[in-house]
C-alpha cells in the first residue's frame, strides 16, 4: 500500500476516532482492490464519506471491507476470523445488499413494487449502518455514472429515485438524499438540471454562506429578546426546486423557498414571538404567509411558514415550530416523509424506522444492544420474495410456495405442481426467506390436492391462500351438491308431510347467499336434514341423514362396522371408494350381496338417482380391532436415483404393508407417475404417510385415490 497516497484519509481517521491495526489491515486490502469496472466507486472513497457523517470504527472498517473487488477473496469466515464477529456481519449485510438480486425495470414498474422492495432492503439488513454503507456506496457510484452506457445510467438513477432516496429520508438521512436526488436527477434530466443550476446565478458555496449570515443575525435577535432557539438554515436542492415548479406549475423567479431557515423553539407562543421579530426585521411577503398551527394540514401538520426579503433583495422561506411540532412532523402521523411520498400508515414499520434513526446518532454499544430487536420487528409479519421476473411479492412470515403462488393469481396456485426457490427444486412445505426467488412449475389443468387445506401438514400458512383452495373444491362440487341438496331437501319434507316450509327463511336461519347455496350445502354435508327439521320444529326419529345421537347396538371387538338398529348382517367395503376408519361412511343396501359400505363422497353415492337413495343406511366405525384397509395413493415427482428406494423405507419405517407398485416416467417433463396400494389401520395412519412421502426431495404431489 502507498501510504502517502491515503495521508489525507488517515489523518482524518485518526482525529474522529482513532488508528488501530484493524483499520490499517482493512486499508491495506481496500487499496490492493482490482475491481474491472470503472463505473464502480472504490471502498476507500465510500469510507471517506461515510467518516464524514460521524460513523464509528467497526462501520469504516466494513466500508473498507465492502468493496466489490474484495468479494471472492474475503469471505465472511475469514473477515470473522480476522476482524471479528461485528465487522463480518457488517460487511456480509452490505455484500448481500449488493448481491441481491440484479435490479429490473420490473422491480419498480409501480409505487407499490417500489415500496416493497424498500420493505425488503430494510427487513433483510439486520442493521441499520449497512443502509448507511449502501447508500454511501450508492452516492459515489452516481458520481462515476459517466463511465456507464446511457442505459444503466438511466437504471441506476430511477432506482436511486424509487428506492434509495426515500429509504434517506426515512433513516433521518438528510444530507444524503439530497445527494442522491440531485445526482440521480443529473443523470437523468442533465438539460434541466443545468438549465436550474444556471438559474441560481450563484455557487453553492455562495448561497451556503448567505444562509449563515441570515442565520447568525437571526440567532442574534432571538438572543436579545431571550428567546431560546435552534435556528436551521438550509438551500433548497436542485430537484427540490423542479419538483416546485412542476407541482406549482410556477417559473423560477416565483419560488420564494430557494434559501430557506427553521426556527425551533419551546412553545406556540414563542412561535408568534418569533414570527413577528423576522416581520419587524425584515419586509415579508403577505401571500407567501401560512399558518398551519391555528390551521393544520389535513394530515396534522403545524408550523408557521412565511418568506421575508433582505436588504440585499434575496428572498428566504422562514418556518417556525416548537419541538413538539417538529418532532410530530419527523416521525408522528405529520411525518414529513409519509406526506412528501403519500405512504399509507404502517405503525410498526414507523416505529422501527424511529428507532433506526435514533441509533444512528447514538454509541456503537447502543447500536448493538437494539441492532437484533429492531431486524426482528422489521421482519416478523411479512416475507419479501422475487418472482423470475424481478417482482416482489409479500406473503405472511412462515409463508410456503403455494401461500407464493395464490398471491401471484388464484389460477396460477390452482396448477401449481411444484416450485423452485434460487433455482433449485423444492417441497411445497418449504418456508420461504426474504430474499428468495421463487419460481411455480404448474400444469395445464387446475388440479389442487384437498391435502393442502390440511393444515397438519404445512401446505399452507396463509388463511387466504386456504380459503382460496377451499372456494376451488366447493366450485367444482357446487352442480353436483346443488342436485343432490335438492334432493336431500324434497325427500325429508315428503317423508314428515312439510308443505309449508319458507325457502326464504331457511336460506335466512342458515344464513346462506341464496337458496342455491343453501342446496348446496346441504348436498355437501354442511347443513343436515336433522337441522332442517329442528328449525321448522319436526321431531325427527327415522331420518337417515340426521346427525343426533343414535341408539345403536355397542359393537363388539369383532365388528368393523355398525348398522344402525340392527345386528349380523353382511357387510363390505366398496372397491370404488375404498373406506378406512376415520372416513365419514354410509351403508347401501345391494340386492344380493348385503349392506357395501362407501365413503360419504363417493362419487357414486352423490349420484344415486332419487329412487335409490332410499336404500342408503346410516352406518359408523366400530372397534376393528387392529383391521388393516387397502387404500390406494398416488404421486407425482421428478425423476432422480434412489427414489424409490426412499419411498420403500419410509414405508417400512413406518410399518406399513405395501401390496402394489405401479409407476411410469413421462420423458417430456422427466416427472415419475406412481401408484402404492397398501394396507392401513385408519384415516389418521394415511396422513402421516402421506405427510411423509411428501417431504421427500423432489416429490411434487402425493394424494389419496377416491
Amino acid at each position: 500500500m502507498n501510504t502517502a497516497d491515503h495521508e489525507p484519509f488517515i489523518a482524518a481517521v485518526t482525529r474522529q476516532i482513532g488508528w488501530d491495526d484493524d483499520l490499517a489491515r482493512a486499508l491495506d486490502y481496500a487499496s490492493t482492490s482490482n475491481h474491472p469496472d470503472k463505473g464502480r466507486p472504490r471502498s476507500i472513497d465510500v469510507a471517506r464519506r461515510v467518516l464524514e457523517l460521524g460513523s464509528d470504527r467497526d462501520t469504516v472498517i466494513a466500508t473498507l471491507l465492502s468493496d466489490p473487488g474484495l468479494r471472492d477473496r474475503l469471505d465472511v469466515k475469514s473477515i470473522e476470523d480476522e476482524f471479528g464477529g461485528k465487522i463480518a456481519r457488517l460487511t456480509h449485510g452490505v455484500n448481500q445488499l449488493n448481491t441481491l438480486k440484479d435490479g429490473t425495470p420490473a422491480h419498480i414498474d409501480s409505487p407499490e413494487q417500489a415500496e416493497k422492495l424498500r420493505r425488503l432492503l430494510l427487513a433483510i439488513i439486520g442493521d441499520v449502518r449497512v443502509m448507511l454503507i449502501k447508500l454511501c456506496y450508492r452516492v459515489e457510484r452516481l458520481r462515476l455514472l459517466k463511465h456507464g452506457d446511457y442505459e444503466l445510467r438511466r437504471w441506476i438513477a430511477r432506482e436511486t429515485l424509487d428506492i434509495y432516496a426515500p429509504l434517506a429520508n426515512r433513516l433521518g438521512m438528510g444530507l444524503l438524499k439530497w445527494e442522491l436526488e440531485d445526482l440521480a436527477f443529473r443523470a437523468l434530466e442533465p438539460q434541466v438540471y443545468k438549465r436550474i443550476a444556471s438559474l441560481l446565478e450563484e455557487k453553492r458555496s455562495e448561497r451556503e454562506a448567505f444562509i449563515e449570515k441570515f442565520t447568525t443575525r437571526l440567532e442574534a435577535l432571538l438572543e436579545e429578546q431571550e428567546i431560546h432557539a435552534n435556528v436551521e438554515g438550509r438551500v433548497k436542492h436542485i430537484v427540490s426546486i423542479w419538483r416546485k415548479m412542476q407541482r406549482k406549475n410556477l417559473e423560477f423567479h416565483e419560488l420564494f423557498d430557494v434559501r430557506a431557515v427553521r426556527i425551533l423553539v419551546d412553545s406556540v407562543a414563542d412561535c408568534y414571538a418569533v414570527l413577528g421579530i423576522v416581520h419587524t426585521t425584515w419586509q415579508h411577503i403577505p401571500k407567501e404567509f401560512d399558518d398551519y398551527i391555528a390551521n393544520p394540514k389535513e394530515n396534522g401538520y403545524r408550523s408557521l411558514h412565511t418568506a421575508v426579503v433582505t436588504d440585499d433583495g434575496k428572498v428566504v422561506e422562514v418556518q417556525i415550530r416548537s419541538h413538539e411540532m417538529h418532532q410530530n412532523s419527523e416521525l408522528g402521523v405529520a411525518s414529513h416523509w409519509r406526506y412528501k411520498e403519500g405512504a399509507k400508515l404502517d405503525r410498526r414499520m414507523e416505529s422501527s424506522i424511529s428507532q433506526m434513526r435514533d441509533l444512528l446518532q447514538g454509541s456503537a454499544e447502543e447500536v448493538s444492544d437494539a441492532i437484533s430487536e429492531i431486524s426482528t420487528e422489521l421482519s416478523n409479519d411479512r416475507v419479501y420474495v422475487f418472482t423470475p421476473t424481478g417482482q416482489i411479492v409479500d406473503i405472511p412470515q412462515g409463508g410456503t410456495p403455494l401461500d407464493f403462488a395464490y398471491s401471484i393469481h388464484s389460477e396460477v396456485g390452482h396448477r401449481c405442481r411444484g416450485a423452485k426457490v434460487n433455482g433449485r427444486i423444492v417441497n411445497l412445505t418449504t418456508v420461504l426467506k426474504t430474499g428468495d426467488e421463487v419460481e411455480i412449475l404448474t400444469t395445464k389443468e387446475s388440479r389442487p390436492s384437498r391435502d393442502w387445506m390440511n393444515k397438519n401438514l404445512g401446505f399452507i400458512k396463509s388463511a387466504g391462500t386456504r380459503s382460496k383452495v377451499r372456494n376451488w373444491f366447493n366450485h367444482q362440487d357446487f352442480e353436483q351438491n346443488l342436485l343432490d341438496g335438492k334432493s336431500i331437501y324434497d325427500r325429508t319434507l315428503s317423508k314428515y308431510s312439510i308443505h309449508n316450509a319458507d325457502l326464504k327463511q331457511l336460506v335466512a336461519h342458515f344464513k346462506r347467499r341464496d337458496a342455491d347455496q343453501f342446496f348446496a350445502d346441504i348436498g355437501r354435508g354442511q347443513i343436515t336434514s336433522a337441522q332442517i327439521l329442528g328449525f321448522l320444529q319436526v321431531e325427527n326419529e327415522q331420518d337417515p341423514f340426521r346427525k343426533i345421537k343414535k341408539e345403536t347396538r355397542a359393537p363388539s371387538s369383532r365388528d368393523e362396522v355398525s348398522i344402525q338398529g340392527v345386528g349380523n348382517l353382511m357387510t363390505q367395503f366398496a372397491r370404488c371408494c375404498k373406506p378406512v376408519p376415520g372416513d365419514e361412511i354410509i351403508g347401501f343396501i345391494t340386492i344380493n350381496s348385503g349392506i357395501s359400505i362407501h365413503k360419504r363422497s363417493c362419487s357414486n353415492i352423490l349420484s344415486l338417482p332419487e329412487q335409490k337413495r332410499q336404500r342408503l343406511i346410516e352406518v359408523e366405525w366400530g372397534g376393528h380391532n387392529g383391521s388393516v384397509y387397502p387404500v390406494e395413493v398416488s404421486m407425482s415427482a421428478y425423476q432422480r436415483t434412489g427414489l424409490m428406494q426412499d419411498i420403500s423405507t419410509i414405508l417400512a419405517n413406518l410399518k406399513v404393508n405395501l401390496l402394489h407398485v405401479n409407476s411410469n416416467t413421462n420423458r417430456d417433463d422427466q416427472i415419475v407417475y406412481t401408484r402404492l396400494t397398501m394396507e392401513i389401520h385408519s384415516v389418521d395412519e394415511l396422513v402421516v404417510i402421506i405427510d411423509k412421502l411428501s417431504q421427500l426431495p423432489n416429490v411434487q404431489d402425493v394424494r389419496r385415490i377416491a
